[in-house]
Parts: structure tokens; sequence; C-alpha cells
């Protein structure tokens, strides 16, 4: 059975002179889904959402929404409604007014664009705004009103470009969650676009990780973190970012792995697909909280000799910058783990918390 909301693209291509902004792009957003396009600022995202708008036409590929084919149609004719970080209200317009646009433009009765108003100002609560004009409101009620007039036309798709991203800190937050409680209220498939993980993280049923016009990784939250296909997954997701190492695989009894300032002996789990590989050379990943510090400086097998070089508090935690060598290791540890700068430590990695990856493709060992 086709889902009436959900979209599809297949093989999308978008460039523009030399730029390949977006290549052979393949993504579904399934029905009443929120789905985020998360990557760093240029990877092609925006390009993404434009294409399923209407707003620039791909040079190759498919674009369903439903089931109708929707390359050929113009953004009104695709149902979707689209919220831009800027809001882009009428500044002369009262918020009723604004907010009842979209449906005076397709001619409805007034007797139902005031009801329609009403209901969605009532579930955004801004009924109390009708009157005021978007500069006597604040950032988050604005952000209210736009959401309210894309809300307001009853459309099959939410498309949203960084639309909080001109909130202050707290503000974002608040909006984070009561966006995606809304969403899930209203049962419209979003597809949300961001360059913030934190956003992505709390915020998406399923994320797609983009890089250079290129899709990384479609998952859900914990696979996405927890199970990165990639190095640059690995590498984007989460804070502090994971410590990488290169190294060349000594195929000697026991296998290991040599980063130069450092031996690792590959984990058992590892051992088959190691030994089985065509390539000698490796990155050996690990995130911060995973890293175990030790002050004492016996030390077991396997754990590696550091210099404290930074502590960096962080309230509920710290993040201590360890040198091994010309190498620096990112750890995380509770505030109540006491050390001075220039302190000798041992770290250990755990073997069930590394990720390996090919150096040259960058793809994860599994």
């Amino acid at each position: 059975m086709l889902h009436l909301a959900r979209v599809l693209l297949e093989n999308v291509r978008k460039q523009f002179g030399e730029v390949i902004a977006v290549d052979r792009f393949n993504l579904e957003a399934k029905d009443k889904e929120f789905l985020v396009l998360l990557g760093p600022s240029g990877c092609g995202k925006t390009t993404v959402l434009r294409c399923i708008a209407g707003l620039e036409n791909p040079d190759e590929g498919e674009i369903y929404i439903g089931d109708r084919l929707v390359n050929d149609l113009d953004p009104k004719e695709r149902d979707i409604a689209m919220v831009f970080q800027s809001y882009a209200l009428y500044p002369h317009m009262s918020v009723f007014s604004n907010l009842a646009f979209p449906l005076e433009n397709a001619k409805f009765p007034k007797d139902e664009i005031k009801k329609r108003v009403s209901q969605v100002a009532e579930l955004l609560k801004i009924g109390h705004l009708l009157a005021r004009k978007p500069k006597q409101l604040s950032g988050g009620q604005r952000q209210r009103v736009a959401l309210g007039r894309a809300m307001i036309r009853e459309p099959h798709v939410f498309l949203m470009d960084e639309p909080l991203s001109n909130l202050d800190a707290k503000l974002r937050v608040y909006m984070r969650a009561e966006l995606k409680k809304l969403q899930k209220e209203v049962g419209i498939t979003t597809i949300y676009v961001t360059h913030d993980q934190v956003e992505a993280m709390t915020m998406g049923d399923q994320i797609a990780i983009m890089n250079e016009g290129v899709l990384q990784q479609v998952g859900s939250p914990d696979r996405i973190y927890f199970h990165p296909s990639n190095v640059f997954v690995a590498g984007f997701i989460g804070s502090p970012p994971t410590n990488f190492f290169d190294c060349d695989l000594i195929r000697e009894e026991p296998y290991v792995l040599d980063a130069g300032e450092f031996k690792y002996r590959v984990p058992d789990h590892l051992l088959k697909t190691v030994g089985e590989w065509l390539s000698d050379s490796f990155v050996l990943g690990v995130r911060p909280h995973d890293v175990i510090v030790h002050k004492d400086t016996k030390g077991k097998e396997d754990s590696v000799k550091t210099q404290l070089d930074v502590i960096e508090p962080l309230g509920d935690r710290l993040i201590l910058d360890l040198k091994v060598g010309d190498c620096l290791v990112k750890a995380l540890v509770s505030p109540s783990f006491k050390s001075e700068i220039g302190d000798q430590l041992l770290i250990e990695f755990p073997a069930d918390k590394i990720y390996l990856f090919d150096k040259e493709t960058g793809r994860v060992l599994t």
C-alpha cells in the first residue's frame, strides 16, 4: 500500500555549474515520519529540500509525494508547506491576516477561514496574539505564527529549513520539544533540515546524514550514534567528536594495530574480519565518553600512557585533553575526577566500544 504522505527520492542529482550539489540521492520519508536532513553547511541538504518543494528542478532522478511523481508539478500543486528560518511573515498584516492569507488566496469561504485560524491559533497557543503585528511578537511567537501559516492549509508534507536557528539557546530547546510534540499531534510527514546534531538527535524519528552532496547514512538517532557506517558519521555525531587514530595492522599473533604512539590489540570480535581484509591500513575510533582514564600508572595490558594537557569543565562533566606523543585524545570524566595539568595518566579503550574503519574507503568494519 502506498502511503498518501510519504516522500520518495530516487537517484536525484543536481548540479550548479561545476559543483555537484546532490549526487545519486535516494531517500524515503515515510507517512507521518519526522525525518531530519543533517550535515555541515554546504553539504546539499537545502538543495534536496528545494528540489522536493519544486523551487529547484533536479537534473536527474524522480521525486514522489504520496504516489504522485511531482518533478513537473509547480510548488503550489505539490501539497507541501515550507517553513524557513526567516519566518517570512507579512509585517503590515496582523497575526490573524498572516494566518488567513493562504486560505484567502485559495478562495476559502470566510467562515471556514475564521474556524481554521481559530483552531490553529489554539493549537499553537497564539490565540491572544491574533490582533498584533509581527514586530510586536517575540522570536518564539513569530516562529509559531510561521508554523501556523504553514499548517493552516493542511498540507501533506512539511518542509522546514533551519526554522529554529534564529532563536536564542533556551528558546530553541523549548521549541524543539514543542515542534516534535506538535508534529506527532497533527501527524504530518515532516522533512527538517539542520546542521545542529543535537537538534537532529532530539527531534528526528530518522536522521539522514549528508556530506558533499552524498547521503552517508540513514537511521534512527540510536542507530546513527552507536552504529555509524563510516568515519564521517562517527566524527560528525557526538560532542566532543570521536577520537581517531591512523593505524597499520601488524599481522603477527596476536594481531596488533600500530598507531605509532601506541599499539592496540585487535579485539576478538574483529579478528576474523581484520584477518580477511585486503588492506592493512585502518582508522581506530573511540568516543570521548568511552575512554577510561586511570590515575594508577601501572595499568593493564593495552593501556596507553598520556599526559594531561588541558581540563575543560562543563559543570556535569570534565573534558580532559590528553597528549599521547603528538596525538591529542579527548576523554569525558566525572567532575569528581581530580587531576592536575602535567599529570601522567593511563587511558584504556574498551574492546566493545571501539570502531574500526578502512582507511581508504572510511567504511566501518563490522
